[in-house]
């Protein structure tokens, strides 16, 4: 079943970052000045205005999905160190590895939560894992997904009660945009959302994708994790707790519009 939610509303304050100068001080800039002469003039056509549309999504409510049990899935490593060694060993034989996973979110009380799997009552993670060499991305977190959080064949009881989830084309994963890349420089638990400039074989890509959900959906949970939704508020400036990939997400969002369907 899909965990309770204890997260209550974070009071969030800002700090003005903005740097003052006396009176008479110009402000010197330290980024590179690009040509102005460029600049289109005023009244131009290439100075009018281009309307954007933002992209809209919609989000179904949590009540809406039938929360099920299945097998346990044990992590491969019993700690950090045993994978980063498994990493490397791999990375001999396969090269970088390719990591896709998976922004699945619903809403509830009118505010976007992300589904989140919990391992151990302490490890946040999002549904998915490392492709195979050569495996299409959009392929591989489908079947990543089905295999995470899809009922199975030979487990009843990973149904819903009057069989839902049994159709396997009802409600297929909706894959609607790469949300970021995480790069990992080397056999180390730190990636950045970039590919620094002095690392030319780096070890690890990993790929947010965001995932939307049919109206309704059997989600199948191994009996060895949780599934948390998560609110956006809770995540936000809250790397301490997800660390900065999973906090970085409400920022991914931002450009997006919710509608929130009963």
């Amino acid at each position: 079943m899909l965990a309770n939610t204890d997260y209550h509303l974070r009071g969030i304050t800002t700090q003005d970052n903005e740097r003052t100068y006396p009176a008479g001080q110009a402000q010197t800039s330290r980024l590179p000045l690009l040509s102005l002469a460029a600049q289109p003039e005023h009244g131009s056509s290439s100075s009018k205005s281009t309307d954007i549309m933002s992209q809209t999504l919609t989000l179904y409510p949590v009540t809406a999905f039938t929360f099920t049990t299945k097998e346990a899935q044990p992590e491969e490593d019993p700690s950090v160190a045993a994978r980063l060694q498994r990493l490397q060993n791999n990375y001999e034989d396969l090269g970088m590895r390719r990591t896709v996973e998976a922004v699945l979110m619903v809403h509830e009380h009118g505010h976007p939560h992300v589904l989140m799997l919990q391992i151990a009552n302490a490890f946040f993670k999002l549904p998915g894992d490392y492709l195979k060499p050569g495996e299409d991305e959009v392929e591989g977190i489908k079947a990543r997904l089905d295999e995470r959080l899809g009922p199975v064949e030979s487990d009843p009881n990973s149904f819903g009660p009057n069989g839902e989830g049994r159709n396997k084309d009802d409600g297929d994963w909706e894959i609607q945009d790469c949300l970021a890349q995480w790069w990992r420089p080397n056999f180390e638990t730190f990636m950045y959302p970039y590919a620094p400039p002095h690392v030319t074989k780096p070890k690890e890509c990993k790929k947010l994708f965001l995932v939307t959900l049919p109206p309704t959906k059997v989600l199948a949970v191994p009996k060895n994790m949780k599934l948390l939704a998560v609110p956006l508020f809770e995540l936000y400036d809250n790397s301490q707790r997800y660390g900065p990939q999973l906090a970085a997400i409400p920022h991914l969002l931002s450009r997006y519009n919710f509608i929130y369907s009963d």
